[in-house]
């Protein structure tokens, strides 16, 4: 018989009876920990080394470059807030999943496991090690012997995502300037209307809010919570213009759209476009029929 438990009421139980850190501990290390303990809720096809080589990252960075190792036939998972709705138009299906667990906030109800999960090998010995450094206030898991967690012998062996959702898993040939240029950095919002601003921030929904995002050395006005995802807001109201104006506008933003789309692709990324009214994407899409283009609804 299998059952379905929330993982949530899990981590909450152990926060709830774990002794605050102590100002000598480094705040890497906090991170570090809570992150393992969160991990240790999930089953792992991989024993959880991922998530062990990835914990000392904010927990969003872990959750998207270990996704593909969760035993995603074990585990459910429910936008019970609304808030990845979006994903799905973006990123497939795995953008919902993903967007769900990586919120740094739990809720209950949005990962759910059916059965036991067996701590992942991999964490338990890096819980272990905790505990051995730390001293006996640290007991994250279970005293219970963990087992390395196999594939059922009925299923094959799931191959590693390689789109643009997810990190790449191993070296690649990109130089370590170009690294740094891909990684995302919260820059302050360029423009000052207020309400562009919002819509950026609350449809993706944003990982910075309040901020813009520099890639490749473009600013975005969006990076999508949870999945490898850059946006491009539009909030103006593109079909109250005049035809002339619209051709002007609709030339101009090309250019623009045109340059962020590469500086995504070229960081592995994935772009969207925001844009307030359907005739403002349908537009867009007579000059150019590939953009990935979402009507936000969202006045100025």
């Amino acid at each position: 018989m299998r059952f379905r438990a929330c993982i949530a009421l899990l981590l909450c139980a152990s926060a709830c009876t774990t002794t605050p850190p102590s100002p000598r501990k480094p705040a890497a290390r906090d991170t570090r920990l809570a992150n393992l303990q969160r991990a240790a809720t999930l089953p792992w096809t991989d024993g959880g080394r991922c998530a062990v080589r990835e914990a000392s990252e904010p927990w969003p960075e872990l959750a998207e470059r270990c996704f593909h190792a969760l035993d995603h036939d074990r585990i459910e998972f429910h936008d019970t807030t609304g808030r990845c709705a979006v994903a799905a138009a973006s990123a497939a299906a795995v953008g919902v999943g993903l967007c769900v667990l990586a919120a740094p906030e739990i809720v209950v109800g949005a990962v759910i496991v059916a059965g036991v999960v067996v701590v992942g090998f991999a964490i338990k010995e890096a819980l272990d090690a905790y505990a051995l450094d730390m001293g006996p206030e640290v007991r994250p898991v279970p005293e219970t012997a963990p087992a390395p967690q196999k594939p059922s012998p009925k299923k094959r062996p799931k191959p590693e995502p390689k789109g643009p959702d997810l990190p790449p898993m191993g070296p690649t040939e990109v130089t370590e300037r170009d690294r740094h240029r891909c990684e995302p950095v919260p820059v302050p919002h360029e423009g000052k209307d207020d309400a562009h601003n919002k819509c950026a921030d609350q449809f993706p929904p944003n990982r910075y809010p309040g901020m813009d995002v520099l890639v490749g050395g473009v600013s975005f006005d969006a990076l999508q919570v949870g999945v490898r995802v850059l946006w491009e807001i539009k909030t103006h109201q593109f079909d109250t213009y005049p035809d002339f104006i619209q051709d002007q506008e609709i030339e101009k933003e090309m250019k623009q759209l045109d340059k962020e789309r590469k500086a995504a692709a070229a960081c592995g990324y994935d772009f969207v476009i925001g844009v307030s009214t359907d005739g403002h994407k349908l537009a867009l899409l007579k000059q150019d029929p590939t953009f990935n283009i979402v009507v936000t609804g969202c006045k100025r």
